[in-house]
């Protein structure tokens, strides 16, 4: 609006459009016109009476209701509406389109639809509605496009949707339709040319109806819970430019009735359960740019076939099972600009000096199969790669090709057999580099750090036998954001001036020494976005540096296995994200309760303190404020998230993960994917005394407890039964008391038991899991009997007797030993598949399997669909 110019004709403004024959002001377009402030009727817009359309998005405006005025208009169109949505704007009986999406907060309820012949168009997308659409929704029987994206509705789409046969766009799109079923009838929608259905939480099978909308050119049901099999009547859809079918259940073969789709550009029919071979047609569509096939059950070996129509420029195919060699004819798609084939069975060698074909290839995941891949001969030929990602590909050296790779931005050899120094020609990659990993190879020799790495991201050496100290050169590496060079043998002390833009450092397992300078968490703009710090496994000596409470970010420090002597450091609590803290195995001593410096740590999930030598009692309360622990885990583990760090890289998404070992039942085990799903508490090794709190009886959702090699006495707190998560649980070495408490048969999930080396009295609970633990569990309890230890209990009427199946009855709190039995089953079994989830390399994601920090590439796939499907 500050060019609107007096001298000059308002039908020459921005965003004024007038009659041609009368003059008159028909339509304003007034959006991001920095407007802000309630819309009162007595506004001078009303005072254009041939204003017919308006558009006030991205303005701040605050209506309460809609003033009457704008019933002359036929387009109505605003945006940052706050408060609840006005009940009278469906009452404007000449409205033609209603335009009001991003108004995040605008709430309440939608109001019901009127009867109107005259209402073509509702765009309500991004908007914070209650409750459900209403079924009144019928009564707009001209609408041609609904726009509901991520409204916040709830229940299930009311049927009469299906009936509104005049649509030609249709998006219900990131609502919570929780469980409804699509019906049949919505094939009665045949002017449909865009249904969008992404993240809706529908389930079931897919109606063949579907193929009954001939006109359409996008389908997006993306990201639900779609099962069964790819109706083969979707290549009726002959107009399909778009098919997003990814992130469901679909099982079965792809139908190779889609080889119709002679128009289609993209098909994403990634993360299902699709079996059975890849359709030799698919290469052979004439208008497919884009093929997303990734994270399914795909297997035999890969045909590509009369190609000389195809116009594919993106190819993922990552972690399905295909077998044998890449095809040849693979190396004749020439517009190909990304191929992944990363986490498959493939095998054989591969001469490098094919890719010279592809001229136009930039992204190239080869990592996790069987290949072997040689040198290309003819480096000056090959296309400028700008991601080559080769983990674990058998290469035992660095390749001499990428001395012309002058473009690479991200380049991954980890886990391959590279048994020497760094040659000084690979440093001169650094100019554009910003991802490198060179984790879990053999490197060797003394580690300077090439200057030239100003555009480094993510600094991957981790697991190699690299030796040195952190240089000065280093600081040049002005946008660092994950460092870890774990698991070498590098020494010498941190510089005070360490990276001021990390959010991951990583030094675990080195010959560090000195003391951690207080200055590194407060240099810069570091105290701001540190996440991980793991400087574990060195000789650091001295305090734990009170600077760390800058960072009010972090979410895990490891600073275990030194040699730090200092009280406990009480100011952590302040640390709002703190999840994870290990200060295993140091000589830190003290109490860890301070009556005034109240101790809970709010978001806290893992505590080790373990291995030094902290004393005093614990108070009755101690953990009565761990709130984290104390919520209950919902059923489908969706805690299992990594901690770490992930950054959008042109066309692919980078994800460093970071892992860690905690102890469990007995034995040392590595995590990754499962750690902020892992609750544990480990105070073992210190010399606390005391009674144990019973307010750890109101953490359900810990794992793992020990409380080993200590001076607790007292009584075992019954209130350790309500720890329904517990699996692992070790008091042993106190010196506690008295009897067993019966409640600890409540545990079903418990897999490790040690209670030896106490001053435990009477009989074990029989007939519960708690009889079933070998003799070394409760050994060195003198006076505690049972049928496995060598005291038997003589006056057996003190013994919980084992109820025969005819007996088997609900006792007073509610639970029955046959459920006990099954949830000791049922424990075992889910105990594995945790396991299993927390160790597999195959997942959703491609998480690599070695231990320790580790890199996950998110594939291209997923970003094309979640982009498109909007």
């Amino acid at each position: 609006m500050k060019f609107w110019k007096k001298e000059k004709d308002c039908c020459s403004w921005d965003g004024v459009t007038c009659n041609t024959k009368t003059g008159k002001v028909v339509a304003l377009d007034l959006s991001n016109s920095w407007l802000q402030g309630p819309l009162c009727s007595n506004s001078s817009l009303f005072k254009l009476y041939g204003l017919r359309r308006i558009n006030l998005s991205f303005n701040n405006f605050s209506f309460g209701t809609i003033p009457s005025e704008f019933g002359q208009l036929s387009s109505l169109g605003g945006c940052n509406l706050h408060g609840k949505f006005p009940d009278n704007v469906f009452q404007l009986h000449k409205l033609e389109g209603i335009y009001v999406p991003c108004n995040y907060h605008l709430t309440g309820f939608l109001p019901e639809f009127q009867p109107s012949n005259s209402l073509r168009e509702v765009t309500l997308d991004y908007t914070n509605f209650s409750g459900e659409l209403p079924k009144s929704i019928v009564n707009l029987n001209s609408l041609t496009r609904l726009a509901l994206h991520e409204c916040n509705f709830v229940g299930s789409p009311p049927s009469s949707i299906w009936k509104l046969s005049q649509l030609t766009y249709l998006d219900l799109s990131s609502n919570h339709f929780s469980g409804h079923v699509l019906p049949s009838t919505l094939g009665n929608l045949l002017k449909l040319t865009n249904l969008l259905l992404k993240s809706c939480q529908f389930s079931s099978e897919l109606p063949s109806s579907l193929g009954n909308l001939t006109r359409l050119e996008v389908l997006s049901l993306y990201n639900n819970s779609f099962s069964g099999q790819i109706p083969s009547s979707l290549g009726n859809l002959t107009k399909l430019k778009a098919l997003y079918l990814s992130i469901n259940s679909f099982s079965g073969q792809i139908p190779t009735s889609l080889e119709k789709l002679t128009e289609l550009n993209i098909l994403s029919l990634e993360d299902n359960n699709l079996d059975g071979v890849i359709p030799s047609c698919l290469f052979t569509l004439p208008s497919l740019k884009k093929l997303f096939l990734g994270s399914n059950q795909l297997s035999g070996p890969l045909t590509i076939e009369n190609i000389s129509s195809s116009q594919l420029e993106i190819l993922n195919l990552y972690a399905n099972k295909l077998e044998g060699r890449i095809p040849w004819m693979m190396f004749k798609l020439a517009n190909l600009t990304y191929v992944c084939l990363e986490n498959n069975n493939l095998s054989a060698t591969i001469e490098f000096g094919n890719f010279c074909k592809l001229s136009k290839l930039q992204f190239l995941f080869l990592s996790s199969n069987s290949l072997s891949i040689t040198t290309a001969r003819t480096a000056s030929e090959l296309p400028k790669f700008r991601t080559l990602f080769f983990y674990s590909c058998n290469i035992d050296e660095f390749p001499e090709f990428l001395k012309t790779q002058d473009q690479l931005k991200a380049l991954d050899l980890s886990w391959n057999k590279i048994e020497s120094e760094i040659p000084k020609w690979f440093w001169a990659l650094g100019k554009n580099l910003e991802f490198l990993d060179l984790s879990g190879n053999k490197l060797h020799g003394f580690f300077t750090f090439p200057p030239l790495f100003t555009s480094i991201s993510y600094f991957l050496i981790s697991q190699n036998n690299l030796t040195g100290i952190i240089q000065p050169s280093i600081r040049k590496w002005i946008g660092l954001k994950v460092l870890d060079m774990s698991k070498n043998h590098f020494g010498g002390t941190i510089p005070k001036w360490l990276g001021s833009s990390l959010e991951i450092l990583n030094l675990q397992g080195n010959n560090f020494n000195g003391s951690i300078p207080h200055e590194i968490f407060t240099y810069g703009s570091m105290h701001d976005a540190l996440r991980v710090v793991d400087l574990s496994h060195n000789q650091f000596q001295g305090r734990v540096p009170q600077s760390i409470i800058n960072c009010s970010k972090l979410q895990i420090l490891n600073l275990g296995h030194n040699q730090l002597s200092d009280t406990f450091p009480f100011w952590l609590q302040s640390l709002p994200d703190l999840q994870v803290l290990v200060l295993r195995s140091n000589k830190l001593f003290g109490p860890i309760w301070h009556p005034i410096k109240y101790f809970g740590f709010a978001n806290l999930g893992t505590i080790d303190l373990s291995f030094n030598h902290f004393d005093g009692s614990l108070p009755s309360e101690y953990f009565r404020n761990w709130g984290y622990m104390s919520k209950a885990l919902d059923g489908n583990k969706s805690d299992m998230i990594y901690f770490g760090h992930n950054e959008k890289m042109s066309n692919y998404e980078v994800r460093y993960a970071y892992s860690m070992s905690v102890m469990n039942k007995g034995s040392e085990m590595k995590l990754r994917k499962a750690l902020k799903l892992f609750m544990s508490i480990d105070l073992s090794n210190n010399r606390f005394d005391g009674e144990i709190p019973s307010s750890i009886g109101k953490l359900q959702s810990l794992i793992m407890l020990n409380l080993s090699s200590n001076n607790f006495t007292g009584i075992i707190p019954s209130s350790l039964g309500n720890l329904s998560e517990l699996e692992s649980l070790d008091l042993s070495r106190n010196k506690l008391s008295g009897r067993i408490p019966q409640q600890l048969a409540n545990l079903t999930f418990l897999a490790y038991l040690n209670l030896s080396h106490n001053t435990l009295e009477g009989p074990v609970p029989q007939g519960t899991q708690l009889d079933t633990f070998s003799y070394s569990s409760l050994e060195g309890n003198p006076r505690l009997c049972s049928s496995q230890l060598p005291k038997k209990c003589e006056n057996t009427d003190t013994q919980i007797p084992f109820l025969r199946k005819d007996e088997e009855k609900e006792s007073e709190n509610g639970f029955t030993w046959k459920v006990v039995a099954m949830g000791y089953g049922c424990g075992f079994v889910i105990g594995a598949v945790i396991g299993h989830v927390t160790l597999s390399r195959r997942s959703s994601w491609f998480w690599t399997s070695f231990v320790g920090s580790t890199f996950v590439n998110k594939r291209l796939g997923k970003e094309l669909v979640a982009r498109n499907s909007h």
